[in-house]
């Protein structure tokens, strides 16, 4: 029986961890409270400072736990915060999918450095280095194969599929969703993406607005 979840918080709090993850691997780690996510110091490249778990969520829930100075960024998880100062850097949908039916995983898990670095290259098209440490290794899902790759964490009842990258993204999406499900069989899949079509065309559904924010 699939596992049943609350959308979009789950998808949020899902999203919050992976940040947290992230942040803990280079050495900063974040504080959850009931209401957000959020990290004192500044954190990793694409990474937000903050990141809201409620729509009760006010902008004093996050901005006096972070580093709100310039070159600070919120991920306001339903869209309605109202952060002055800030700018809306980019708009995105979380997404939603049943678990897929398990058949077999075309992708191998990433296990060692240095694939990790081969993995982080690919994803990210030569413009990082480090980004992603060895210590993520033990803690994400990190997922790669001759179509592309992605992350996969699975920090609560669904499984987060974020980062997902490939020349040719109809398969790039189908080889995600085999992946997880192989891994993670009879568990939901949820995660956000700025143009969501090629993953509503493997069976995601829309279920809310998220914002994220910039103070320049």
């Amino acid at each position: 029986m699939e596992t049943q979840v609350n959308v979009p918080a789950e998808a949020a709090r899902d999203n919050a961890a992976w940040c947290d993850l992230m942040c803990r691997a280079h050495g900063r780690p974040g504080t959850f409270t009931g209401r957000a996510w959020t990290n004192p110091v500044r954190t990793p490249p694409f990474y937000p400072d903050a990141v809201t778990l409620s729509p009760e969520a006010t902008a004093a829930d996050v901005l006096g736990r972070i580093d709100a100075g310039a070159g600070a960024t919120v991920k306001d998880s339903f869209a309605v915060l109202d952060l002055p100062g800030f700018d809306v850097l980019f708009e995105a949908q979380w997404i939603h999918r049943a678990a897929p039916e398990p058949a077999g995983a075309p992708w191998e898990v990433v296990r060692d450095p240095a694939t990790l670095a081969e993995w982080e290259q690919a994803c990210f098209g030569g413009e990082t280095t480090g980004l992603f440490p060895p210590a993520l290794l033990t803690e994400a899902t990190i997922v790669y194969g001759r179509s592309g790759g992605a992350v996969l964490t699975a920090t609560g009842p669904a499984v987060g599929v974020s980062n997902v990258f490939g020349a040719d993204l109809d398969a790039t999406w189908a080889d995600a969703l085999a992946t997880a499900a192989a891994l993670f069989p009879g568990r939901p899949l949820v995660g956000y993406e700025t143009d969501p079509e090629p993953a509503l065309h493997h069976g995601f559904t829309p279920i809310g607005p998220l914002r994220v924010w910039l103070h320049p």
